[in-house]
């Protein structure tokens, strides 16, 4: 799979892909990671990208050129036009679902914002999609960026050496994951659950799923809306007093 994220950051961006997993299936060639420079596509004889907005309004905005140049100088290296991701906190909200959808391209470009943010008029020649990692506002589109193609990247296949380690997390299935442990048995007077020792693997995935359950109860319960329950995990959690008829946002 390739990214091609549009910055003027370029060296954050290649910083922060080139180590652990992401970095070693790049060594793999299981993932290309290009970063392009958008500042070496303005026309503006002193590198400018961005300029007032209309209207008045505090700040700048990036200029819809330079960002169409940088797109099309991609896009000619591309088999047909890429699909574009654009970071922003008006966007909608970036889900492991989102990721396991997005992982299914071969080529993906990311439009890292900055300032105000772009001409409205480059997000619609781009066709491009607004994500946000969170409802928060950051100093520019590079850490949300890096966020989305390292989530995207552990779903496309050989990223990751255990299968079941893209498979058994967080949010799969719209639940939170359940507490791990490792050895010792007995840190600070604190001991692992009997279960997780009884060898009894039938007990350990009823254990898990009830946990994992009671944890998304507890710190997300807005997931139990689209959660994939089955009879059982719906009897659970109505011991710990959920309801789907009642339950709120958390």
């Amino acid at each position: 799979m390739q990214f091609h994220i549009m910055t003027l950051f370029p060296d954050m961006v290649k910083t922060g892909l080139c180590t652990s997993i992401i970095g070693r299936a790049q060594r793999d060639g299981i993932l290309q990671v290009d970063t392009w420079n958008i500042r070496d596509y303005t026309l503006e004889k002193h590198g400018h990208v961005d300029d007032y907005p209309y209207g008045g309004g505090a700040g700048m905005l990036m200029q819809a050129d330079p960002i169409l140049r940088c797109y099309r100088a991609i896009s000619d290296r591309c088999s047909q036009a890429p699909r574009v991701i654009y970071t922003t906190p008006q966007g909608m909200l970036f889900t492991q679902s989102a990721a396991k959808a997005l992982a299914k391209e071969d080529v993906l470009v990311i439009l890292c914002g900055h300032y105000e943010g772009v001409d409205e008029r480059a997000l619609s020649l781009l066709n491009a999609e607004c994500y946000s990692i969170g409802d928060y506002v950051l100093t520019g589109g590079e850490l949300p960026a890096m966020v989305m193609a390292d989530a995207i990247s552990r779903m496309v296949p050989g990223v990751l050496k255990n299968r079941e380690s893209g498979e058994e997390e967080s949010f799969e299935g719209d639940l939170l994951e359940y507490p791990q442990y490792t050895r010792p048995d007995c840190y600070e007077g604190l001991l692992v659950p009997p279960v997780l020792l009884s060898g009894d693997h039938g007990k350990v995935d009823v254990w898990r799923r009830e946990q994992s359950l009671r944890r998304t109860l507890l710190r997300r319960p807005d997931l139990l809306r689209t959660a994939e329950l089955s009879k059982q995990d719906l009897e659970f959690l109505s011991r710990l007093g959920y309801s789907p008829e009642t339950a709120e946002d958390g």
